[in-house]
């Protein structure tokens, strides 16, 4: 690249000797007198002075001035300049070719600090556009260094935020020189702006406010520039951090209304059960003469709210515990189909009125098929949330079909009837806390968080789950878990 540059300079000087020349010749060889060939050598003095730096320009025109004075100005062919009129015009054309040289050296630069401007505020533009498409703070940070290296051609950006006592930076490693600097920067142990270890750096202030510190390398940005930078930076911290307080409150208060929704909801569905059994045995205390059946039915009513009550009670564990995060995958290898018939075993009481079938993808003649690891405790309870969802929401007799089968890389499994289906408004909101769909004041009730539970739970163990309505009749839940055919610990 140095040695192109060179020879497109050189080759410019000859083109600037070489057109001094030809004009010169030309005027001689036509018989142009004094006042023409000041004029033409003006004119090349300009040209060239428009097209190259203040060092050509200058040479053009100390090269026109002799050729002037040498061809054109008595007594010609000599350097010798006799007479005012010749003093007047050698005099007047080197004052013209000295301030058209400077004119246009100045133009240039002018020109030249536009463009920079112009792209400076191109830069500037195009880094509030990139700040503005976050909506996350943590990642609005992470990748604010990158965006400003990536628009102003810089090798290093870090940043640091007081507020969070972290550091963000566009390389994989920042000495640590660098990073105390950079806290005393902000801390005002040292100057605002200041060069340290290669980077250059400045404090981010918000008002009065110190929030952080910039530091970049090379120190190419100039004053202007770097001062916008820090002043979009430090409104880009204030943003974050703003979001963030948001986040939290918002997350404070949806975390009240759904505190809120816990008691109600399970005021109301406690309340329900409680009022059946004290009913039951009020009446086996106090009713006189109740038969052997009455007694039976009161005893029945009994154990089935008694049971519910179970139920509810466990659910709301359940959910206390997803909340709380502590919900452990414990693998274990085994087989689909055994996880698949201990489900229907533990669920034959809700399922009694129903006709159930399990398939099992690739089964061999045992009907097993090839075992996996997983954790059969929480996929069981998967299997039976889905199970009693089944039971509460379709009528007596409708079929139930179980069944496992394998992809590349998932093992998945489904829970499919063929009752009424889901309506289509309940489909966004059905794995929702406490949602009931529109359907369920007909069917067996229950508390809303069994769906919700199936969800967190194969979030936990690297699953999902989706639902979906079977042409004609019938509704499909299909979830699934990572599929392992080796032990964990050693893959």
């Amino acid at each position: 690249m140095g040695a192109k540059a060179y020879s497109w300079q050189a080759l410019r000087w000859f083109a600037a000797t070489a057109s001094a020349a030809l004009a010169t010749f030309l005027m001689v060889w036509l018989g142009a007198n004094s006042t023409t060939a000041g004029m033409v050598f003006l004119v090349l003095v300009v040209w060239w002075a428009a097209q190259t730096g203040i060092v050509l320009s200058i040479y053009i025109a100390t090269l026109c001035a002799i050729c002037f004075d040498f061809y054109f100005l008595p007594p010609v062919r000599t350097f010798r300049i006799e007479g005012p009129q010749a003093w007047v015009a050698m005099v007047s054309f080197a004052l013209s070719c000295v301030v058209v040289s400077r004119l246009s050296e100045r133009a240039r630069q002018q020109a030249r600090q536009a463009e920079q401007r112009q792209a400076d505020v191109e830069r500037l533009y195009a880094l509030s556009q990139e700040m503005m498409l976050f909506e996350d703070a943590e990642r609005l940070l992470h990748d604010l260094p990158g965006a400003i290296g990536r628009i102003f051609a810089l090798q290093g950006v870090v940043l640091y935020v007081s507020d969070y006592d972290r550091f963000y930076s566009s390389t994989s490693e920042v000495a640590a020189s660098v990073k105390a600097h950079m806290q005393a920067v902000t801390l005002g142990m040292s100057p605002t702006v200041s060069l340290f270890g290669g980077y250059q750096t400045a404090a981010l202030m918000l008002g009065l406010k110190p929030v952080g510190a910039l530091s970049w390398q090379p120190d190419t940005l100039s004053h202007e520039v770097a001062a916008a930078v820090r002043a979009q930076v430090s409104i880009a911290v204030a943003r974050s951090i703003a979001m963030e307080t948001t986040a939290r409150i918002e997350a404070a208060r949806e975390g009240e209304r759904l505190r809120t929704a816990l008691i109600d909801s399970l005021t109301h569905e406690l309340r329900t059960p409680l009022t059946s059994i004290r009913a039951a045995a009020t009446s086996l205390l106090e009713t006189q003469g109740l038969d052997e059946a009455g007694r039976l039915e009161m005893a029945r009513i009994i154990d089935e709210e008694a049971a519910r009550l179970d139920m509810l009670v466990g659910e709301s564990v359940e959910m206390a515990e997803i909340d709380a995060n502590v919900v452990q995958v414990k693998m274990s290898q085994q087989h689909p189909r055994a996880l698949l018939d201990q489900a229907v075993e533990e669920s034959r009481k809700i399922l009694a009125a129903h006709k159930v079938t399990i398939a099992v993808d690739g089964a061999d003649d045992s009907g097993q098929g090839k075992p996996a690891w997983f954790d059969p405790h929480l996929l069981g309870r998967v299997l039976r949330h889905l199970l009693e969802n089944v039971a509460g929401h379709t009528p007596q007799g409708s079929r139930v079909t179980l069944s496992s089968r394998r992809t590349d890389d998932r093992l998945e499994f489904c829970v499919e009837d063929n009752g009424p289906g889901i309506d289509a408004r309940d489909m966004p909101l059905i794995f929702e806390k406490f949602y009931r769909g529109k359907q369920s004041a007909s069917m067996r009730k229950g508390s809303g968080m069994g769906l919700a539970i199936t969800r967190a739970i194969l979030a936990a163990h690297g699953g999902g789950i989706e639902v979906s309505n079977i042409p004609g009749s019938g509704a499909r839940f299909r979830f699934w878990v990572p599929l392992i055919e080796k032990e964990p610990s050693r893959q």
